[in-house]
């Protein structure tokens, strides 16, 4: 039997903006520390976790230190991770103060019964295993929710969220994402970033799946289980990706980026937004990262 041959892919958020050169190197330099991992033996989650830890610790994306603030201006962060052997998932939603969701969204998934954790509790449970937590941030004069619900309606960048998707030497693929969410958030709202099917699915039987884009779109579709499901049908990971994409966008208006992965070892890195800050790498040469595909 060939042996299979590790990969890792991860982005940065799909939108308008194109990518900086520092949010580049920080790309590549999660890519790396994730192969690296996955190369010496590490599983999938782990490596997905650890990707997306340097994503979110940098403050260059919106998620951990760089996630964006709802309308009271308070940063409320979401986050999920799953591994396609066992089905095996964490999440949370609507937590507050750490640096790293993903590694609550883990914890979530290795220490409880559960999936989805939400809110204030979310955030003590965080805190009770000692994740990092973030500098005590700035307070901000208090609107009238009337106010808050006006400034919804402006005309905003729909941009945010990390992700990554894995394969590792055993087979096993795992996906995972963490983001701040999207410009111009009424407190409260929740992305698909922490759905399990809709932000991440992850399956040996027909792959891993990360999105990032406009959570509301990528909901009312499904997306990253339906793309997985479109994989199981037999189609290519670029074939289910962009066939999603387009029902995404004729169906529902939507706006969206996904990272795509089989435990074949096919992917697909693909978006209907004008970018997406995105790479991947097998170990050969240097990785490959750039924000259109």
């Amino acid at each position: 039997m060939k042996p299979i041959r590790p990969i890792i892919l991860a982005h940065g958020g799909a939108g308008s903006r194109a990518m900086t050169s520092s949010q580049a190197a920080c790309l590549c330099r999660a890519l790396q520390v994730g192969y690296h991992l996955l190369d010496r033996g590490s599983s999938a989650l782990v490596a997905v976790e650890q990707t997306i830890r340097i994503l979110e610790r940098s403050g260059l994306f919106n998620a951990g230190n760089g996630a964006h603030r709802q309308l009271d201006g308070v940063r409320r962060m979401d986050a999920s991770i799953m591994e396609g052997e066992c089905l095996r998932a964490g999440a949370v939603a609507s937590i507050e103060g750490i640096v790293h969701p993903i590694t609550a969204a883990l914890l979530v998934m290795k220490e409880t019964a559960h999936v989805l954790l939400v809110g204030p509790l979310a955030t003590k449970f965080a805190k009770h295993h000692r994740i990092e937590l973030q500098k005590r941030q700035t307070a901000r004069g208090r609107l009238s929710y009337g106010s808050m619900l006006r400034q919804m309606t402006m005309k905003r960048d729909r941009h945010g969220t990390v992700g990554a998707v894995a394969l590792d030497r055993s087979g096993t693929v795992a996906a995972g994402a963490s983001t701040g969410g999207i410009d111009l958030m009424l407190p409260g709202r929740v992305g698909d970033t922490p759905i399990i099917g809709c932000g991440v699915y992850a399956d040996n039987e027909t792959g891993a799946v990360s999105m990032t884009g406009w959570g509301e779109s990528i909901m009312r579709v499904a997306v990253a289980k339906t793309i997985c499901d479109r994989l199981g049908q037999g189609k290519t990971a670029e074939t289910a990706a962009r066939w999603v994409l387009q029902k995404l966008v004729t169906r529902v208006n939507g706006s969206a980026g996904t990272l795509v992965l089989t435990p074949r070892g096919q992917f697909a890195i693909s978006h209907v937004t004008l970018h997406m800050a995105a790479g991947w790498w097998d170990g050969k040469g240097k990785p490959t990262v750039r924000d259109r595909f």
